[in-house]
């Protein structure tokens, strides 16, 4: 067994050895410097956002739900569910001595209870007399940054924006007017327009939105199936449903009579989350031009 003195004398017969140590020691200090850090989020659109960078965030809140309602890039496994986003576990959240917490305006009263366990980060999307498209890149740059990924951060803004530019020139010219919902129950609907996700896709693929009336600054009206009737539009319908919900419109005369179930030219998208950043855009904006022309057309 080599000895602490032995080590000593060959270190001082050796001194290129002792200099090789240490700056393999460096190395390794500045190599953990440099890894990623570990993040948790109670934000679905920072999640997916994470995701899309390369960045497997170690706990979000909600996992099964996010799945339900964002849909993809889906959660790696080795995510950790935090529980509620507006209750999370913090003792869990404690124990996993993130770097950094990750959060939207709509979990600003958690701030200082997080910001006990780790420095809170607040990001915001969709603030009034705001370019929605724009946020978005402001959103991407910002969790770039602080996963120490700012070039991937640029690559998936470019990726994006040339992805649904190659979308456009697929799209033929004759696409009526696109009104798009999501059901809240059998009666009511979020009706989306101005400011939102899906409007900001509409008009990167030269796609007309059949909503003019107000909306909110999340991009949508909460409105009852009546206020559909007299428009002369494309209907398009983004799941999930609600439970229970589709089997209730198969008996509703008001649905079964409005003029795109009526003549068999609904389109109902799969889960696509309408509060996301560019990941929900991309998949939006595939998924749209998908139903609109044909897969073959992609």
């Amino acid at each position: 067994m080599v000895t602490l003195i032995t080590m000593f004398r060959l270190l001082r017969r050796l001194p290129w050895l002792g200099l090789t140590l240490l700056s393999l020691t460096l190395a390794t200090a500045h190599a953990a410097r440099s890894d990623t850090p570990t993040v948790a989020t109670l934000d679905w659109t920072i999640a997916e956002t994470l995701v899309a960078l390369g960045v497997t965030p170690h706990a979000v809140a909600q996992v099964d739900a996010y799945h339900d309602w964002v849909g993809e890039p889906p959660l790696p496994d080795s995510v950790i569910d935090l529980g509620l986003r507006t209750q999370p576990n913090l003792e869990l959240l404690a124990s996993l001595e993130p770097d950094r917490i990750l959060i939207s305006p709509m979990f600003a009263n958690l701030t200082s209870r997080l910001s006990r366990i780790a420095p809170v980060e607040n990001l915001a999307l969709y603030t009034p007399q705001s370019d929605t498209w724009e946020q978005m890149g402001e959103l991407t740059r910002q969790v770039a940054r602080l996963v120490e990924r700012p070039h991937a951060g640029e690559r998936l803004i470019e990726t994006t924006e040339a992805h649904l530019a190659s979308l456009r020139n697929s799209l033929g010219d004759d696409h009526p007017p696109l009104l798009i919902i999501q059901f809240m129950d059998e009666r009511h609907v979020r009706v989306f327009g101005e400011h939102g996700l899906y409007q900001a896709v509409l008009d990167r693929l030269g796609l007309t939105n059949a909503w003019q009336g107000p909306t909110n600054y999340w991009g949508f009206s909460l409105v009852g199936i009546e206020s559909l009737v007299d428009i002369d539009a494309q209907l398009v319908v983004v799941e999930p449903y609600p439970v229970g919900v589709e089997p209730q419109l198969t008996n509703s005369g008001l649905w079964q009579n409005l003029p795109s179930v009526r003549d068999g030219t609904l389109i109902t998208l799969p889960s696509v989350w309408s509060f996301g950043a560019l990941p929900s855009a991309k998949r939006f904006a595939t998924e749209l031009v998908a139903a609109l022309e044909g897969d073959d057309a992609l």
